[in-house]
């Protein structure tokens, strides 16, 4: 995990249209491991707060809300210092940005691996402490009194001697042009008011009367409708379909045929489905034809039989185990598993030759824009991406293959069209949660204690596909596929956690929530609150 200084970087500018905006910075410090210094290794805005004359309070959030209630939980810590309550707080959804808005736990402008509120604890908090002591300097000012004197509660600043106040839009622009205070006081957990206490989501109205707006949601004018096909065959090619059995459905306008796809689109989703139905595709299955799910399983067994990486090493494993009174030996597979969330797969997209729109919920705006920007060759500044809640991820949003394909498909209609997979594309064209194969001995004395414990992980590499960089030991330790196997709760006299990296034929692999569930442990030492010393994560195959 990378860690943080608590407050790097801090600055303080005028709005766009007046009014106080405050960004943070975190940077990573370096590890031992890297050859640069901290600062090579990059700066990046986690989130940034805007008070306008108005006293509009936005809280840009650069993480994703997919159900999690990180909307709530960034906004009690930002709402906490800042002294204003939750029903006082604006959010908008970061565009995509890496120099602003990268996660530096995850290294890339994303949200997973359940960092969000890990990675906004001091930072967020010290952007509310900031612009509350501002806008107090602000008040006493203009009062020509002791900013002790004053106090702030609902976004207002009041002076305790002569009860004047000023809400916080009447402050900002003049708060906007004080001088960055060099260190602020963050509250003790005992002042916690928001923290620590139950509070409401602030998206379950919005929820309940059925205003929020996913990305499926979205309504463009001019927008048409389609859906997809893409070979049932990983790495297949799409042999022929009947165009004109397709275009002859009512309300089809649109038939795309791509080396791997297929796109239907129409005046509305049901003219799509029956006009994909009527076109018929016929797919080449390409080399995959034979893989089955035997050959894929014998594939990892042959392979678990090499011996791996080390990931932990306790002791001689081998020999307590040889040695013990009593010896153990289990298999355990973990099969492919799909996300299937409950929001099914879906961008709107409108390629124009100046630019392009996309609205879409992802985890992975940055990435998303990238897809776009490859497939048509504009630049970042011409491609807007406007991110949505998202109704389920289990890491599914991780990817941008989606996006990447609706680009593809949309680049030459000339206008907006929202992509739809079905639940069955959904299912079958997945980047699933790995097939594991673990083997796990363990030596037992006579009173059926464990003195030695060995446990091989075989199965794909989620993080040398997604982040390189994220790999251990010359590239052949994946950290994240063992885990929760090399750190256990238990303290074993002799272990060994290997890690044999087994790709199979055809299936992609993504990060994914899973039912390979052990625990790890975590230090909080960087926390002060919740007041616990550690807590467990929950550690699931192929990630999270």
């Amino acid at each position: 995990m990378t860690h943080f200084a608590r407050r790097d970087f801090l600055k303080v500018s005028a709005a766009a249209g007046g009014g106080l905006l405050i960004g943070w910075r975190f940077v990573p410090r370096a590890r031992a491991s890297d050859s640069h210094n901290a600062s090579a290794a990059g700066f990046a805005p986690n989130a940034f707060v805007r008070i306008d004359p108005a006293g509009t309070i936005t809280l840009i959030m650069s993480h994703t809300e997919f159900g999690q209630g990180i909307y709530t939980s960034a906004s009690m810590l930002i709402a906490e210092e800042l002294e204003v309550g939750l029903d006082q707080i604006t959010l908008e959804a970061a565009p995509p940005n890496r120099a602003l808005y990268t996660d530096p736990l995850l290294g890339d402008q994303a949200t997973g691996g359940s960092t969000s509120t890990m990675s906004g604890w001091v930072p967020l908090r010290q952007a509310g402490a900031v612009a509350r002591t501002l806008l107090i300097q602000a008040a006493a000012s203009q009062w020509r009194v002791d900013p002790a004197t004053c106090t702030a509660a609902r976004g207002t600043v009041t002076h305790t001697g002569s009860g004047r106040s000023l809400s916080y839009g009447q402050l900002a622009d003049e708060a906007a042009r004080l001088p960055v205070p060099k260190d602020v006081k963050l509250k003790d957990p005992s002042q916690f008011t928001l923290i620590g206490h139950s509070q409401k989501r602030l998206d379950t109205p919005a929820k309940v009367n059925g205003t929020m707006q996913f990305g499926i949601d979205v309504q463009v004018p001019g927008m048409k409708f389609g859906t997809v096909a893409a070979s049932p065959v990983f790495g297949g090619k799409l042999r022929r379909i009947d165009a004109a059995a397709a275009r002859a459905v009512p309300g089809v306008r649109d038939v795309v045929q791509l080396d791997d796809v297929v796109a239907v689109i129409g005046d509305h989703m049901w003219a799509a489905i029956t006009g994909l139905r009527a076109a018929a595709a016929e797919w080449d299955d390409g080399p995959q034809a034979h893989v089955s799910t035997q050959s894929l399983i014998q594939a990892l067994a042959d392979a678990s039989n090499a011996p791996g990486v080390t990931a932990k090493s306790v002791g001689d494993a081998d020999r307590a185990i040889d040695g013990a009174a009593k010896r153990l030996d289990a298999v355990y597979q973990l099969p492919f598993l799909s996300h299937a969330p409950m929001e099914p797969i879906n961008t709107t997209i409108f390629i124009r030759p100046d630019g392009a729109d996309v609205w879409v919920g992802t985890q992975v705006p940055a990435r998303a824009q990238d897809a776009v920007m490859k497939v048509t060759g504009l630049k970042a500044d011409q491609v807007a991406l406007h991110n949505h809640y998202i109704g389920g991820a289990f890491g599914r949003r991780l990817e941008e293959d989606s996006v990447f394909q609706a680009a593809r498909i949309a680049k030459d209609l000339g206008y907006p069209v929202k992509l739809v997979w079905t639940r069955e594309e959904d299912i079958q064209h997945d980047m699933y949660r790995p097939y594991y194969y673990d083997k796990i001995s363990a030596g037992l004395d006579a009173h059926g204690n464990i003195v030695g414990w060995s446990h091989r992980v075989t199965g794909s590499s989620v993080t040398a596909r997604y982040a390189p960089e994220g790999m251990k030991e010359n590239g052949k330790l994946d950290p994240d596929a063992v885990e929760a196997a090399a750190e256990t709760p238990y303290d074993f006299p002799a272990q060994l956690t290997q890690y044999v990296r087994s790709e199979p034929a055809g299936v992609p692999g993504g990060a994914a929530w899973g039912p390979r569930i052990t625990c790890s442990w975590w230090k909080a030492s960087s926390m002060r609150w919740p007041p616990r010393r550690a807590w467990t994560r929950w550690s699931f195959a192929g990630g999270c």
